[in-house]
């Protein structure tokens, strides 16, 4: 058995303990995972394997919980993040299991999110959105299951006409090419983008 002979305070971070087993320095150990552990407790190496470990894990969990503050994060964002910090693939299992179970992430209300706000701010097309969501690491299923209500014509008129005015004293080729390319490049498909320029246009001459 290993003895706890002394028990003190991080310099940086009071919420964690150093922990000294017979005389030397053993390990580091958050405050919260151990509020039993007082000086002349006796502990087995088994003990404190598997009180490292939850260290480990509750280290990784509270890195994952930061990266969460910021915004919502798909779980393929937070892998990478634990990733980065050379945290093992185990651990990082066990935290995303623990974020889905307290609902802190959830792939299809964050794509979901996603698109809301591109919507609101940035409209993008299917096309787009569909690519957007892949590199966040969310799942076909889900991203067919978030896109297929989507008004994409709606969407394509609501954001063309934003720029309609910038662009209405061009001449109707020079219209077509500015327009066309201010919604290729946001993802919609050539058809739309055609009918959109080509409706726009017309609306146009009615008006002069």
């Amino acid at each position: 058995m290993l003895t706890v002979t002394k028990l003190e305070p991080q310099k940086k971070n009071p919420q964690r303990l150093n922990v000294y087993l017979n005389g030397d320095f053993a390990f580091g150990i958050s405050r919260a995972i151990v509020p039993w552990l007082e000086e002349g407790n006796e502990l087995s190496q088994q003990k404190v394997t598997a009180l490292q470990t939850k260290d480990e894990i509750e280290q990784a969990y509270q890195r994952a919980l930061n990266f969460l503050s910021y915004r919502n994060r798909s779980e393929q964002e937070i892998r990478l993040n634990l990733q980065k910090h050379q945290i093992p693939e185990t651990i990082i299992n066990l935290v995303l299991e623990e974020l889905r179970e307290k609902s802190l992430i959830d792939d299809r209300k964050f794509a979901q999110q996603w698109i809301e706000n591109r919507n609101t701010f940035h409209p993008r097309g299917k096309r787009a959105l569909s690519s957007e969501l892949y590199r966040k690491g969310i799942s076909n299923q889900i991203i067919e299951e978030t896109l297929q209500d989507i008004n994409e014509e709606e969407l394509a008129f609501k954001f063309a006409r934003k720029k309609v005015g910038k662009f209405k004293t061009l001449d109707k080729s020079v219209f077509q090419e500015k327009m066309y390319g201010y919604l290729s490049r946001r993802g919609f498909n050539y058809s739309l983008c055609k009918e959109v320029v080509t409706s726009l246009w017309a609306e146009l001459e009615k008006e002069s």
